[in-house]
């Protein structure tokens, strides 16, 4: 059954983003693989689910569920704040740095490695999905509860910076207020809370330690690799962006330092 299930969700895999490299490739713009990012879990752990041929229980339903819930978001917001504004930059400079070797390396370093991100990231519900456990336990209270957390912090992290940088007198600008003002990346603590979550779903199934991967995984890629390090280094040097390091946590929420009140107020410039 697991083979079964892992399979079914690599061909699934395997078949969004190729097509999305060949969009990519065609539109001059491997961007838009992100805006499938979400909906490729879905599209992923459905298919598991039907291949399974055993879908009663209430474990993988709940976060399948919750899946839908945090992958077509995830898909829509991105969808919606990339109309208009081209390839991204971190794809642009990977554009620039590849040269004539750019269509293999996209094919193998953008698509086939965000397919391979997927199916570890989505271990927790496959797992489940091959091996959906017993009744309720505390530890399906605990995963849901991290999840709607953390999938709340990250949607109203969107909300808030879409919004701001909805006005046009805030182009430029950094976001330094509502949840942008006890972190520097509430939507990057939100989705890896949310994964913590769907962690400790996938422990009410037998072989659901093996989930572990998935948050692990997310955090260091958030922290380590695309997330924090390369939208900061777009900012390194820029004073009103360091003020604003130098008195908000980079990850974790905490209340900005003193400091803040002196050195910046909600206006300083930035587009993070």
């Amino acid at each position: 059954m697991m083979l079964t299930v892992f399979l079914a969700a690599t061909v699934a895999v395997l078949l969004v983003m190729n097509t999305m490299f060949v969009i990519g490739m065609r539109s001059n713009d491997n961007s838009l693989v992100d805006i499938a990012y979400g909906p490729a879990f879905v599209l992923a752990c459905a298919a598991a689910w039907f291949a399974s041929g055993d879908g009663a229980h209430f474990r993988p339903l709940l976060m399948l569920g919750l899946l839908c819930l945090w992958g077509l978001r995830l898909g829509l917001h991105i969808g919606f704040r990339h109309r208009g504004r081209g390839e991204d930059f971190r794809y642009r400079a990977f554009r620039e740095a590849w040269g004539q070797t750019f269509v293999w390396r996209s094919f193998l370093q953008i698509y086939t490695l965000q397919g391979l991100v997927i199916l570890l990231v989505a271990t927790p519900i496959l797992v489940v999905i091959a091996r959906p456990g017993g009744e309720m336990v505390w530890t399906d209270v605990l995963g849901a509860g991290l999840f709607l957390l953390g999938f709340s912090f990250e949607a109203v992290a969107d909300w808030q910076l879409l919004r701001f940088k909805g006005n046009p007198a805030n182009k430029g600008r950094i976001m330094t207020m509502g949840l942008w003002a006890f972190t520097r990346h509430p939507n990057y603590f939100g989705e890896a809370l949310l994964w913590w979550g769907f962690f400790f779903l996938g422990l009410g199934s037998p072989a659901g330690i093996y989930g572990l991967i998935s948050p692990l995984l997310i955090g260091f890629l958030l922290l380590k690799v695309s997330g924090v390090p390369m939208l900061e280094a777009k900012y390194r040097g820029d004073p009103e962006f360091e003020a604003y390091a130098r008195t908000t946590n980079s990850f974790f929420p905490w209340p900005p330092r003193k400091r803040a009140a002196q050195e910046r107020d909600s206006s300083h410039v930035g587009d993070i």
